[in-house]
């Protein structure tokens, strides 16, 4: 697939030689995700977040981890998966970030080919830079967040990526994101591009370690995946306001609702189900009328939508004289 495979299989297989008596770090954990990243903690909403790019596939299944109220992490380089998990159930314990990366580094006879960022709940940060990462490598830790690269095209990378950071607005996913794109428009990685990812959590303590993702995002194998990551993100948040519409129509809010499905469609202008289930809460609302324009646009690019309608009367979700009035009337 990439021409870097064979290459990556004798790195592989060189380290796992010289790793093998690492306790953790035995051959089957290792993985050579060289790339760039950033942990963060928004001081103002809490919220926790770590994003990443790579030019290896499906980077956001091994770097990226993070759980509501307790922190975020980056694991990469020649990464050692455990620093995810592990450095989160220690900061989920109580310990700080900087207690958290040094217990682990003391106990990996690997640590020279790691690079790990971890940020706590509190916005300590801590970051670890091996002195065999491949160069360009290094880091920037700044208040609440930390950025860091390895096998980059040069050392502007961090620098660049921290500024776009610290002189950024918006919220964390817009922050995040301009320090990805910062670290791309000087060369990033010295391979290229192919994958990126995104996880923010929930600056709230949950009961369950799964619950409290606010965005959780990948880009698996993509020639621009930072450009794709920002469409991602922008689709993501007109979801958003389409669930923020369905809250609003459950709690009788009708004028609330349809200006979260308005938002939601001004975000994703071409996307039929968005429409539809516009259109189908206008129509509970006693709005049938109103319902026509929608549902001429979308049965006009595709019948399928016509012959769902009806099928929503055995579940409940409309009457059947609304569905033969809208059927009649809009050709």
């Amino acid at each position: 697939m990439q021409k870097h495979t064979v290459a990556s299989c004798l790195i592989i297989a060189f380290w796992a030689t010289n790793l093998a008596s690492a306790g953790d770090s035995e051959p089957s954990k290792l993985r050579p995700v060289a790339t760039y990243s950033i942990v963060a903690r928004d001081p103002i909403t809490g919220q926790l977040g770590v994003a990443v790019q790579s030019h290896w596939f499906s980077v956001g299944s091994v770097v990226t981890w993070a759980r509501a109220g307790v922190g975020a992490v980056a694991t990469q380089s020649f990464v050692l998966v455990d620093y995810g998990p592990k450095g989160l159930a220690l900061m989920d314990a109580g310990t700080p970030a900087s207690e958290a990366l040094a217990q682990l580094i003391a106990g990996d006879d690997g640590q020279a080919v790691r690079q790990v960022a971890m940020v706590d709940v509190n916005g300590q940060v801590a970051t670890h830079t091996g002195e065999r990462c491949i160069p360009a490598a290094g880091h920037y830790v700044g208040d609440n967040f930390s950025v860091q690269a390895n096998l980059m095209l040069s050392d502007e990378v961090w620098p660049r990526m921290a500024a776009a950071y610290e002189n950024s607005n918006g919220d964390l996913a817009d922050r995040m994101l301009a320090a990805l794109e910062a670290a791309q428009a000087v060369g990033g990685d010295i391979r290229g591009q192919q994958s990126a990812a995104i996880l923010i959590v929930s600056g709230e303590k949950q009961d369950q370690p799964w619950k409290g993702v606010l965005m959780e995002l990948r880009v698996e194998d993509h020639p621009a995946p930072v450009a794709e990551l920002r469409r991602l993100i922008k689709v993501h948040r007109a979801y958003e306001h389409m669930n923020a519409g369905d809250l609003a129509v459950e709690h009788g809010d009708n004028e609330g609702a349809l200006k979260e499905y308005g938002a939601a469609e001004a975000l994703f202008p071409d996307n039929l189900e968005m429409k539809f289930w516009h259109a189908v809460a206008l129509v509970n609302m006693g709005r049938v009328k109103g319902s026509y324009p929608l549902f001429r646009t979308i049965f006009a690019q595709d019948e399928n939508w016509r012959t769902l309608l009806p099928r929503l009367v055995d579940s409940e979700l409309m009457e059947q004289k609304d569905v033969d009035t809208i059927l009649r009337k809009v050709r």
